[in-house]
């Protein structure tokens, strides 16, 4: 069949939407074969010295020339559809290029080529988009890997890597997936949310925010818990936000994704083994490497081994006002994986001597929890008091109540604070950012 005749057709089962598997496979194909026939015609040495806007003009051209010599029927609009998606093709990523330039995009989820996932306002939907073949799909992951020198085979089959915005990419490919590739992409904006952003979503309120300026300001130890795609990330870095730009910040990450806004940052990100199983570089050494590099802050993206023990140290010992996420459903249980991580690192420490050294290190832990209807907000603030016998004692200074559901599933609810007031309190007046005593008054209510 000729292109003509295949094209002819997916437009056809377009317009009556009768089978739309089968459109989708046509236009694949269609764009496959345009696509090889480019790079057969293309001056490959003569496309580097162009610039990006210079390159797409000249592949307009070049698929006018094949569309007008294959005699294939397309109207102005298909035309500009198929140079548009060959573009993506050759200097972007694909299939995957339009929903990396949807803002309203917050997670990009492919289950092998013919499936892809996209999360929008908190809820899961299946789009249009597919991938010509599981093998479409490989080119496209290992052009995502390689930008960021990793690999992706099946000695390595699983991987995690970073977009140029800095979004966050994790693959994993067979044998270890059954039916194809799947990659999970976390969306991260090229400009971070800001405090009026949060405030508009009602993640948190104008009291809360003001404690969290202060705790920045004045160094103080804070870790932030939440599950999955709660906001944790977008947390430290609104927290982040609030360290003054005179201080040293060394950040470190499994794939670097913070977006600190400081003049003096230095990132460092981990490095997984190479095919021989050498090389590896873990979030510990790191942590330990940054002690040697005279920083103010250490911010570890997430705590998830045995770098919970260095980090602990680093705290307790003069790097105040350092953060760290971690994944725990409530505040109480982020301690108590924190807990487990210090076991991990072997040292054999009691578990009374592990309670104290997060006792001594952490000040304050947020909890963050994505609700029912998709909306993410800072569902808890607790303060560590210390010990009382064998267990860390905590106390809650501002929570969310959550009152109910409506009708269309939004969840109802009201944030206030408890009317504990804070020990932490006098140290954010030594550091000269106090917080007005009414901060803390739990007849406030905020909805």
């Amino acid at each position: 069949m000729s292109l003509r005749e295949r094209l002819s057709g997916s437009d056809e089962e377009r317009q009556l939407q009768a089978l739309p598997a089968v459109a989708q496979q046509a236009y694949q194909e269609l764009k496959k074969t345009m696509h090889q026939m480019i790079l057969d015609r293309i001056d490959l040495e003569r496309l580097k010295r162009l610039t990006t806007e210079q390159f797409k003009h000249e592949l307009a051209l070049l698929v006018q020339r094949i569309v007008e010599e294959e005699r294939i029927v397309l109207n102005q609009q298909e035309r500009h559809n198929l140079v548009l998606d060959i573009q993506h093709e050759m200097l972007g990523f694909g299939p995957l290029e339009p929903l990396l330039n949807d803002p309203t995009v917050s997670d990009i989820l492919v289950n092998t080529y013919n499936k892809v996932y996209v999360e929008r306002r908190g809820k899961l939907e299946l789009t249009g988009i597919s991938f010509h073949d599981n093998a479409h799909l490989m080119k496209i992951v290992e052009k995502i890997v390689s930008r960021v020198g990793r690999r992706v085979d099946e000695s390595s089959p699983m991987v995690d890597a970073r977009l140029p915005d800095g979004s966050r990419v994790n693959a994993i490919i067979p044998p270890l997936a059954v039916d194809g590739p799947l990659v999970s992409i976390r969306r991260f904006g090229a400009t971070p949310l800001t405090v009026q952003n949060l405030l508009d979503y009602k993640s948190v309120t104008p009291p809360m925010i003001k404690v969290m300026e202060s705790l920045g300001m004045a160094k103080v130890n804070i870790l932030i818990s939440g599950g999955t795609g709660s906001g944790k990330t977008t947390m430290l870095n609104l927290i982040s936000g609030f360290i003054p730009a005179n201080e040293r910040i060394v950040t470190i990450e499994d794939a670097a994704e913070l977006q600190l806004r400081q003049p003096h940052v230095v990132r460092l990100e981990t490095r997984p083994p190479n095919i021989e199983g050498k090389g590896e570089v873990t979030q510990r050494a790191l942590v330990r490497n940054s002690l040697r590099m005279r920083p103010d802050r250490i911010i570890l993206g997430e705590v998830r081994g045995p770098e919970a023990l260095d980090m602990l140290q680093a705290m307790n010992t003069g790097h105040e006002g350092s953060l760290a996420t971690i994944h725990a459903n409530t505040a109480r249980d982020a301690l108590a994986r924190l807990e487990n991580m210090v076991g991990m690192a072997g040292v054999g420490l009691t578990a009374r001597a592990i309670r104290q050294q997060i006792c001594s290190a952490i000040t304050v832990i947020l909890q963050a929890t994505r609700l029912t209807d998709g909306t993410r907000k800072v569902v808890s603030m607790q303060e560590v008091t210390g010990m009382e016998g064998d267990i860390i004692s905590m106390q809650e200074i501002f929570r969310f109540e959550q009152t109910g559901v409506d009708a269309e599933g939004k969840v109802l609810g009201h944030f206030c604070a408890t009317g504990v007031r804070p020990r932490f309190a006098d140290r954010l007046r030594m550091f000269g950012a106090p917080v007005p005593e009414d901060t803390f008054d739990p007849d406030r209510i905020f909805t």
